[in-house]
């Protein structure tokens, strides 16, 4: 079913990260993330008005969540993205033509499903509404279509999903903005599942090239084979 759309960010691609926060996420700095991601959230609970806090505290768990599935850590994930979707669920509530809030609320509800599929249901259904709100509010997001993208990555062909469908999204991003290394990463898993290696290997060099610190980059491209 479309719970399977839940997955849609293992590759959370938050817009306008903090250099800081950046870094350790470019490094898997596990501890320097749950720092960042305390403070945040002190800061969103002192100002529950201000959607900009709400909005960042969510955004630094997004991230978080992100570095912990990359580390296969699924149930610190889980927790992670769960208080992070507290934050989102504010944000949105203070700002509803926000495309980026709702985005970052349905990338989170997919990052609590690898630790728990049971909750497929009710969080493969907020990640799908969610992004599907961010791609209407803001269609010329590059961010909105990498989300879609991957989700449509995990979703089976005969759910309407599947590479086919995937690349398409990341390719309308990359029409949008071609020098995001985030969404040549994606590029590149897509087109590895495609069995199109020596692509996937280019489009995999291009992310390291335009972001040579990420750790999980130059991890997917080292297991990419060459043909």
């Amino acid at each position: 079913m479309r719970l399977f759309f839940c997955l849609l960010t293992l590759t959370a691609i938050a817009a306008d990260l903090p250099p800081s926060i950046r870094k350790a996420r470019d490094a898997q700095d596990r501890a320097a993330l749950d720092q960042f991601a305390a403070a945040a959230s002190a800061d969103a609970q002192s100002k529950p008005n201000d959607h900009a806090a709400q909005y960042r505290a969510a955004s630094t768990e997004l991230i978080r969540a992100e570095v912990l599935i990359e580390l296969r850590d699924k149930n610190a994930a889980k927790t992670a993205a769960e208080s992070g979707i507290r934050a989102a669920e504010k944000a949105v509530s203070l700002k509803p033509d926000s495309a980026e809030y709702h985005r970052v609320l349905g990338s989170l509800c997919g990052q609590v499903i690898p630790a728990n599929p049971l909750a497929g249901l009710k969080y493969g259904r907020c990640a799908l509404d969610e992004v599907s709100k961010a791609v209407e509010l803001d269609p010329k997001s590059p961010l909105v279509y990498v989300s879609r993208a991957v989700g449509n990555y995990y979703l089976p062909p005969s759910f309407g999903g599947g590479p086919d469908v995937a690349l398409k999204d990341i390719d309308k991003a990359l029409q949008l903005d071609n020098k995001d290394a985030d969404t040549w990463l994606w590029r590149g898993i897509i087109l590895r599942k495609m069995n199109r290696n020596a692509e996937a290997r280019q489009a995999l060099q291009k992310s390291v090239e335009l972001n040579p610190s990420r750790v999980w980059a130059k991890q997917q491209l080292e297991k990419t084979p060459e043909k």
